[in-house]
């Protein structure tokens, strides 16, 4: 065995805990690599078997539409089931509000109809594509990631995990957020994606997008970035290494066409790729505020 033979045991394993420890679990869908690494490993784990979870997706509506394409491409050929929460139905509810001025974004809004979507299903678990390598708040986690009854995780009062034993069990109201690639790091992502022959947004890889330049960041140019008369339109050549919310999802500058070339930037990157989430960049502890709050 090589070590992505080595990863993929251990994440099929954890997906075969969670569907014998758990009653109603889902797993959470952005759209991403590492969610459609996920479903890769789910589809070894479970094959020719349905899938013992529905997949799940919080759409804030403002998303890049290279990636709803590739989500509704992807359920159609897999024949399983998409549950879709939807940000504006929080809006509209009156459940939160939306940001205002140029750096408004929907995307801290998502932990509500989250937070909603899981008490509607009553899911006990809920399955992600997050990694310890990408930002030190989820380098604090464990694999079975127990939160309260609100939804709130507690960096604080976790529990041991020995070995490849997890425990699942909570009490009612709870729920566990699972991370089966925890121990993969971005390159081993991408590694497994060019051993598997994984299908990606084209958003991934080089291409031609007008652009414009906020806060130090290329963002893709779009109505929903609330653009005006000092936003200047540029056509870059760029990709992107994270994909999440057209409002806090960043572009970097690149000619890596190819999966071969995507690894040899990365390999040379000096920044990681959580650099291009300006949601990150909110504060010192952004993303550890927000999983505290109840955000995946």
């Amino acid at each position: 065995m090589d070590y992505l033979d080595e990863l993929e045991a251990e994440a099929i394993h954890i997906l075969r805990e969670v569907a014998g420890q758990f009653e109603r679990p889902a797993l959470l869908f952005s759209g991403g690599k590492d969610s459609i690494t996920l479903v890769r490993l789910a589809e070894k784990a479970f094959r020719p078997g349905k899938f013992p979870f529905p997949l799940v997706h919080i759409d804030t509506g403002h998303n890049f539409i290279e990636t709803i394409q590739y989500r509704d491409d992807m359920v159609a050929r897999l024949g399983e089931k998409l549950i879709v929460g939807l940000v504006q139905d929080s809006i509209d509810q009156g459940k939160v509000v939306e940001q205002k001025g140029k750096n408004a974004s929907r995307n801290p809004l998502q932990t509500v109809t989250l937070l909603d979507t899981i008490a509607d299903n009553k899911f006990d678990a809920c399955i992600g594509g997050a990694r310890r390598d990408e930002e030190k708040a989820r380098a604090k986690e464990r694999i079975f990631s127990v939160r309260d009854e609100f939804g709130q995780w507690d960096p604080k009062r976790q529990r041991p995990e020995l070995w490849n034993i997890y425990n699942g069990k909570i009490h009612k109201g709870e729920n566990v957020r699972v991370f089966p690639i925890s121990n993969w790091t971005e390159l081993d992502v991408w590694n497994y994606i060019r051993r598997e022959n994984i299908a990606l947004p084209s958003i991934y890889f080089a291409h031609e997008r007008d652009t414009i330049v906020r806060n130090g960041q290329l963002m893709a140019a779009n109505e929903v970035l609330n653009m005006d008369a000092d936003d200047v339109i540029e056509r870059r050549t760029v990709r992107f290494r994270t994909v999440g919310d057209m409002t806090c999802t960043a572009a970097v500058a690149s000619e890596a066409f190819l999966i071969d070339d995507i690894i040899d930037e990365i390999s040379n990157s000096k920044i990681s790729e959580r650099g291009a989430r300006m949601d990150d960049k909110v504060s010192e502890a952004a993303m550890e505020d927000r999983k505290k709050g109840g955000y995946f």
